[in-house]
């Protein structure tokens, strides 16, 4: 539990509290409580109760929240609300662009409880209807609600692996010896997975199925299950497959399960059926040894990387990255301070940290104004001399306004290390004005790196439509970067484009945009992905020294600065 983590709670509350009171006031002077913890980055863990009440802008009642989530790590008045609040009208609350204002309209005004729901009075006009709403706010819904739909039963590669990860020790922890194998988009470590799958040896059938069902506390899925399948399905949609296999034929299950539809295209084109292949194996190796193909493991089954010009043992290793850039301290939206995210990123091993906090434009995040740049980079300064030969990058995350400028100044600008110029606000835009908001920005002398390039966020909103392949080649003329943001929601540069930008001899950086210490964990879905798309050591930004960065950099900015 951090100062983030209990902020969201109450933030969260916020919300909930406004869905269900009409006490203006009492919603006015919470949100300013929260707003007043975040400008005064107030220590809430720290603190006593006695310190917290003595701060400007903290009352009793806030405080006292604060104190129960220290306690118990979530607040007795969230639990409380949402016992009054339908489930459907609080997963409104995810939805883009809709406040809890407006879902409140929704909820009482047009009578709607679930996202079902709300997508039908979309379609009926209903939602045009509420006061304050209107028709264009309702077509901005509808694509949201269709979307959002669209990925009900889907788990972030992150929340996969890690619910894999603990299904799997439970069921170890009880039933020692027997193995259960991951399949599917599981053991291919997809971006988004429809559901988690394994398979385990029909043997084992008897003994293990109790177990499942125990851990899980699901009931099995009968019109889905059958002799040699065990389906089950949670409340979200998501489901949990087991495939009970005769062990003999585990090999070639795993060949059948671990392709995706393009990996199977490949494969038939190589004169290879599945299906029809009923030789015994040993393993999956042995499949691919038997029609002369090399080996190529689960999470590179994509039907990429298969028909690349590329060695896999090329492909770029958690341990060939030697930085890491794009990260983002206290001094905007950052839950650690600058030292604490240095010493976390040298105690990982890393040679270097790129530090990119928000620049002015985005408020919402604390961006930076030139006084604090100025503040910053002298901590930078004296960092660097302690931690020596560690090396921390001076950086910025700098808007990329409507127009496709970035925020500040040409002399601020060259006074950066490097930059990575993102877009954050105004994103409803076609394709054309995103393309040329994005080519003006790339085509800025001073940018080194593109950062999230669509501005998607997995299974929450789609991104901003571009044309990729001119982006790509506005970077490969401007030798602009461009990251793979490896948090789970964006992991954006989508990997398919890889291929490309590697043509183009575009580098390409893999960043956690880290707003945590435990964020840099989030650089191995970063090169998951870049493995995905063929992704070499030689094409990774990051996977430079500290000084061939360094040279990087200053190269870069010698085109800049002319």
């Amino acid at each position: 539990m951090n100062n983030k983590d209990i902020v969201k709670i109450l933030k969260y509350y916020a919300k909930l509290y406004e869905l269900t009171e009409d006490n203006s006031f009492k919603t006015k002077a919470l949100s300013a409580s929260i707003a007043s913890i975040e400008n005064q980055n107030i220590d809430l863990i720290g603190y006593t109760e006695e310190e917290l009440l003595s701060i400007k802008g903290l009352g009793k009642s806030i405080v006292s929240k604060i104190e129960n989530i220290k306690a118990i790590g979530n607040l007795e008045d969230v639990k409380q609300l949402e016992q009054k609040i339908p489930r459907g009208v609080i997963q409104m609350l995810e939805l883009p662009g809709l406040g809890p204002s407006k879902v409140k309209k929704i909820w009482h005004d047009a009578k709607v409880e679930s996202l079902d729901g709300l997508l039908v009075a979309c379609k009926d006009n209903r939602i045009a209807q509420v006061k304050g709403l209107g028709q264009k706010t309702q077509e901005n819904i509808e694509e949201a609600v269709a979307f959002k739909l669209s990925q009900k039963g889907m788990l972030l590669i992150s929340e996969g692996l890690q619910r894999a990860q603990e299904i799997e020790k439970q069921f170890s922890s009880k039933l020692e010896g027997i193995e259960v194998i991951r399949v599917g988009a599981l053991a291919r470590q997809s971006d988004v997975m429809s559901g988690l799958e394994w398979i385990i040896a029909f043997e084992d059938k008897k003994e293990a199925l109790p177990v499942i069902q125990e851990i899980l506390s699901l009931e099995e899925v009968l019109q889905e299950s059958g002799p040699f399948l065990s389906s089950f399905l949670d409340e979200n949609q998501v489901f949990y497959r087991f495939h009970w296999v005769k062990r003999d034929l585990i090999p070639r299950k795993q060949v059948e399960l671990n392709a995706s539809a393009a990996h199977l295209k490949f494969l038939q084109e190589k004169g290879v059926n599945i299906y029809s292949f009923n030789k015994q194996i040993a393993s999956e190796n042995d499949f691919y040894k038997a029609f002369e193909l090399p080996f190529v493991s689960a999470e590179l089954r994509e039907g990429f990387v298969e028909r690349l010009d590329v060695a896999i043992e090329d492909l770029v290793r958690d341990e060939d990255l030697k930085g890491i850039l794009h990260n983002h301290t206290t001094y905007s939206d950052g839950a650690h301070t600058l030292r604490e995210m240095a010493l976390a990123c040298k105690e990982r091993g890393y040679e270097y940290l790129g530090i990119t906090d928000h620049s002015k434009t985005a408020s919402y995040a604390n961006g930076l104004y030139e006084k604090d740049i100025i503040r910053q980079m002298e901590e930078i300064d004296e960092l660097n001399k302690e931690l020596a030969p560690f090396k921390i990058f001076k950086g910025i995350e700098s808007d990329i306004l409507m127009d496709g400028s970035l925020d500040y100044s040409d002399e601020v600008l060259k006074s950066f290390d490097f930059i990575v110029a993102s877009i954050h606000a105004n994103l409803n835009m076609d394709e054309k004005k995103a393309t040329e908001r994005l080519l003006r920005a790339i085509a800025n002398p001073h940018t080194t790196i593109l950062g999230h390039p669509t501005g998607r966020l997995l299974l929450r909103r789609k991104g901003y439509p571009v044309n990729h392949k001119m982006i790509i080649d506005a970077c490969a003329e401007h030798n602009v970067a461009i990251e793979i943001n490896a948090n789970p929601w964006r992991l954006d540069l989508d990997w398919r484009f890889i291929p490309y930008a590697i043509e183009k001899g575009v580098k390409i950086a893999i960043n956690p945009d880290a707003h945590h210490i435990d964020g840099y964990e989030d650089m191995k879905y970063g090169v998951i992905m870049g493995r995905k798309g063929g992704l070499t050591k030689g094409n990774t930004l990051n996977a430079m020294s500290k000084d061939e960065i360094a040279q990087y950099f200053d190269k870069k900015k010698m085109v800049g600065n002319v």
